[in-house]
């Protein structure tokens, strides 16, 4: 089966395990996914993620974050640019999620990185999701 988003499904599937509780969460990797997986653990959203090579493709278990009283450090994840709507930003346009309390996540000519690196390394690029 072909996804038409694959970064889309990562993005849905981490949404409704947090929602849901669950511990951790299985997805199909890539090497954008992993980066972004890497993004949220130094941003503090996630736990961890562990990187399965099993197959052709491989898979990342993503260990979510919680609070003391089981409040999901994600409180919501957003696909921004989507296949048949790509959306791209210049340094003076990326967005403040929640006035820098959520984070904007762009794949730039530099890598993958956080919209408040982006302006530091006055950089623009695919605005791939918000989360906070």
């Amino acid at each position: 089966m072909s996804f038409t988003d694959p970064i889309g499904d990562m993005l849905t599937r981490i949404r409704n395990a947090s929602n849901a509780r669950h511990e951790k969460v299985l997805v199909p990797t890539s090497r954008l996914k992993v980066r972004i997986a890497e993004v949220l653990r130094e941003e503090g959203f996630i736990k961890d993620f562990v990187l399965h090579q099993d197959g052709p493709q491989g898979a990342i278990t993503i260990v979510l974050k919680y609070s003391g009283d089981r409040e999901p450090a994600i409180s919501d994840i957003k696909r921004v640019s989507k296949p048949g709507l790509r959306r791209y930003v210049p340094t003076d346009s990326i967005p403040r999620v929640l006035n820098g309390m959520g984070i904007a996540i762009l794949s730039t000519s530099k890598g993958v990185m956080v919209d408040r690196e982006a302006r530091k390394q006055k950089v623009g690029g695919e605005l791939i999701c918000t989360v906070w």
